[in-house]
């Protein structure tokens, strides 16, 4: 995710860092290199004139901006729930931080550090620990080890043992199983116990849509059909304004080009919002955002620093 302030209107023109003209430099200079030599060649491919009017980009370039406009809004829409979805990983972390502390009894106070022998310690790391395999399962990195310290050394050990996809499952899996345990033996009562059921229950199903988000990507024949449409328009566009455009057809080119490779790379990057390129959401950040959270909430004096942007990319 790019964090910066905005700039002015000039350096907007030169900013690179979070622009989608990396991705579509190499397409890009092609269609401009191609334009400027049928301008040369004055509309004409192998000595045969090509007759395009400009009609044919008339009634194909509003439907096609108009959905690519619409193709975007699906991917943003996904995008924005991706970040509500982890908003709410957030005030369920919260909320299961407090009612740990005060709806389980124990005859001694809790500190952070005795996480194997107090159950409210590791309900709360869980918590953190969660959102770590979350955030692994994803983006897909299998390796990832950032949960381990949230985590007893039995309860890591069975986990790398677990295919990705399961992780998460087995951590809330092991939340349940403690809440069971605390009504067993009486340290909640169990009308209490069925709010930290529902806390539970939210933080599944909020990691559940996440799962469904990236398990389940916008159609690709739409996809492609839009990509193909935008390529085909952008290449043949020089045939239709040589005429009426002369030496200024590339500068148009490459202005409409930008505009339509840019939407269609724009979405294909906002569909899956969980990634690690330049506009994806932050989950290291907002898992230390829950890290923090727990923390304080359990007294720990060790709370850590927030994540800041680097090169204005917050990851």
């Amino acid at each position: 995710m790019i964090v910066r302030d905005r700039p002015s209107a000039f350096k907007l023109f030169w900013i690179v860092r979070g622009s989608v003209l990396q991705r579509i430099k190499g397409v890009l200079a092609v269609n401009i290199a191609f334009a400027i030599v049928i301008t040369v060649a004055h509309g004409a491919l192998f000595h045969v004139k090509i007759p395009v009017t400009t009609i044919p980009f008339t009634l194909i370039g509003l439907p096609l901006a108009i959905f690519l406009g619409f193709r975007n809004n699906t991917a943003y829409s996904r995008y924005w729930e991706g970040r509500k979805l982890w908003g709410e990983i957030l005030i369920y972390a919260r909320t299961l931080a407090r009612q740990t502390q005060s709806l389980i009894t124990a005859d001694h106070p809790i500190d952070p550090r005795q996480r194997a022998n107090d159950v409210r310690v590791r309900m709360v790391h869980r918590v953190v620990a969660f959102s770590h395999v979350l955030r692994a399962q994803l983006r897909g990195l299998r390796d990832d080890v950032a949960a381990e310290q949230w985590l007893t050394t039995a309860e890591w050990q069975r986990l790398q043992q677990m295919p990705l996809h399961q992780r998460s499952d087995a951590v809330m899996l092991a939340m349940g199983k403690d809440l069971g345990e605390c009504i067993a033996q009486k340290r909640i009562d169990p009308c209490l116990a069925a709010s930290v059921d529902r806390t539970i229950n939210g933080l599944t199903a909020a990691g559940a849509s996440c799962e469904r988000i990236r398990n389940t990507p916008i159609p690709f024949s739409y996809s492609l059909l839009l990509h193909r449409t935008a390529h085909m328009y952008c290449f043949l566009l020089p045939f239709g304004l040589v005429d009426i455009t002369s030496f200024m057809t590339p500068f148009v080119v490459a202005i409409v080009a930008y505009t339509f490779y840019g939407l269609d790379v724009l979405g294909d990057e906002l569909e899956e919002p969980f990634g690690m390129d330049s506009n994806d959401l932050a989950l290291d950040a907002m898992c230390r955002s829950v890290e923090i959270s727990a923390c304080m909430a359990l007294g720990d004096p060790q709370v850590p620093a927030p994540l800041k942007p680097l090169d204005y990319q917050l990851t």
